[in-house]
């Protein structure tokens, strides 16, 4: 069901109303009881979809995204040049002695 958005003519009183497709516009005014009001013409809202079944990280806050971002693992550079126990360089996987991370000794 749709929010229809409403303004009476006579106070300027502006409001909203969620009701279903099929009702009649709201008619009298809420605030100041004349038969004035008048449905505008609203931008519409984007369906948002929530609950089981959809994803939970559509809508997340951007706070969470920026939080996710920090904790993502950085490569450093000590990384850069470390050895692996076959003896592989970890930052470009080559062999040892060919990697042009590591001094050459």
């Amino acid at each position: 069901m749709p929010t229809y958005e409403y303004k009476c003519e006579a106070c300027g009183h502006a409001f909203e109303k969620f009701q279903s497709i099929k009702a009649r516009p709201v008619r009298k005014c809420p605030a100041c009881g004349k038969m004035e009001v008048r449905r505008l013409l609203g931008t519409g809202a984007a369906l948002i979809f929530k609950g089981s079944g959809f994803y939970a990280t559509d809508y997340r806050s951007q706070s969470y995204k920026d939080g996710a971002q920090k904790d993502k693992p950085k490569a450093d550079a000590s990384d850069k040049g470390a050895e692996t126990a076959a003896g592989a360089c970890t930052g470009c996987k080559k062999a040892a002695g060919t990697c042009p991370h590591r001094d050459k000794e």
